[in-house]
């Protein structure tokens, strides 16, 4: 199988990771994320992968509960470093090669993001899991996770999700959504097309990254993604 783009951003929610245990994380669904992506890396994928925390904790969420926009954002960043560690060690389980970097140094435990560094360890075939989001509040993981295909120069950026595409509107909420197969960069800014937020969107516009949103536990979605097949929703210039 022949492989339409080489270097991927793989982005995934926290919320993935608890299943259906409504908090923290599951090893079943660890033990899954690990096995869909081992056939893109025994096919000379290089991954780099960016994990959300809203699984343990979401800092917008915490300003509801008496916590600092600002405080309550440190806090999600360092939820997505346990995850990141927990993915590398679920990749590791099944071979694959994986280590973690993160936007800030935590001694002991995760060196601080390096674009030339990671670089060269994915041209070597290891999985780097990009965890700390962007280092910054106010900025979400889907923008972390554009702004980490841009640094390492990923010619595509996927957000794996548990829906098939991008609707235009809810489809949980809305049995007559209708998904789009294809839709510029443009077109997901001006109808405030939600599934990313606009700083994600305007940064793989500008990096002109194209952007495949689709369902992670679909059988060969994420295979088809990396071949250049029809899935989920593909984002791209006009």
């Amino acid at each position: 199988m022949s492989l339409t783009y080489k270097r991927v951003l793989l982005k995934l929610s926290g919320e993935m990771l608890m299943g259906d245990t409504g908090y923290g994380i599951s090893a079943e669904i660890l033990e899954r994320v690990a096995e869909l992506v081992k056939p893109l890396h025994a096919l000379g994928c290089e991954i780099g992968v960016v994990i959300g925390g809203g699984n343990i904790f979401r800092g917008i969420t915490g300003t509801k509960s008496g916590f600092d926009r600002v405080t309550g954002d440190q806090m999600g960043m360092l939820a997505t470093v346990i995850n990141a560690l927990a993915l590398r060690d679920a990749f590791n389980s099944v071979g694959i090669p994986a280590s973690v970097a993160t936007s800030f140094e935590i001694s002991g435990i995760t060196p601080a993001f390096n674009a030339k560094a990671v670089r060269e360890k994915l041209s070597k075939g290891e999985i780097v899991i990009f965890g700390g989001g962007t280092g910054s509040p106010f900025f979400t993981t889907d923008s972390a996770g554009a702004l980490r295909a841009a640094e390492i120069n990923a010619n595509l950026y996927i957000k794996a999700t548990k829906v098939d595409g991008i609707f235009d509107k809810d489809p949980a909420k809305y049995p007559n959504a209708i998904k789009y197969d294809t839709v510029s960069y443009t077109e997901c800014l001006n109808k405030n097309l939600q599934v990313m937020d606009s700083t994600a969107f305007s940064l793989c516009r500008d990096n002109s990254i194209p952007i495949i949103v689709c369902n992670l536990f679909k059988e060969n979605n994420i295979i088809n993604a990396i071949s250049g097949k029809t899935v989920g929703t593909l984002v791209k210039g006009e």
